[in-house]
């Protein structure tokens, strides 16, 4: 598989809304995962090896941000028909399995991947209180293959945006694989 890298950030801009179909059953919107602080934007997949590289830390960030006032909400927007690892009741499974406690979002049609700029799994969006993209890029310095005791770049990255409303200056692009995007 190969690799893609997320273009650079274009901060400021505003959250793009969107009512998706979570693997609990409820539709979630852009308002219902928001936290009073600020919201992260994962697009993750089930199969793709740098997401499943950071899976089990991803989880506890994600609880840790909560304590900031920091909502978080995961989309799959990869085409099942390719890929059937990441079809709904697979996703289902998977957000069991791995105790995830943020909505995880099916983007059947892909339009909000498109709306978001989305490019890669895993690629992270980090949103202030107005909902402002302060953050665009990874989540640590590991890739294929998790770095033990890399720097929390998300976590800090999302910790700044909650406490300041503003994001650190430097950000480091996402790198993953390519959102499997439907051939119509």
């Amino acid at each position: 598989m190969a690799s893609v890298t997320s273009p650079s950030a274009h901060l400021g801009t505003p959250a793009p809304d969107f009512a998706l179909l979570g693997t609990d059953g409820r539709k979630h919107s852009l308002a219902d995962c928001r936290g009073a602080n600020g919201l992260l934007v994962m697009f993750i997949c089930n199969h793709c090896p740098y997401v499943k590289a950071i899976r089990e830390p991803l989880v506890v960030t994600c609880r840790e941000l909560e304590s900031y006032g920091i909502g978080s909400v995961a989309i799959s927007a990869n085409d099942p028909a390719d890929f059937p690892e990441d079809g709904f009741e697979t996703m289902q499974a998977y957000a069991k399995a791995y105790r995830f406690g943020f909505p995880y979002l099916f983007d059947e049609s892909q339009d909000v991947a498109k709306a978001y700029g989305a490019v890669c799994t895993p690629e992270f969006f980090g949103y202030d209180a107005e909902l402002r993209l302060r953050y665009r890029g990874r989540f640590d310095a590991s890739g294929r293959h998790a770095v033990p005791e890399a720097e929390r770049e998300l976590f800090e990255a999302m910790k700044m945006i909650a406490m300041l409303g503003e994001g650190p200056p430097e950000q480091r692009s996402a790198i993953g694989c390519s959102i499997k995007w439907r051939r119509d």
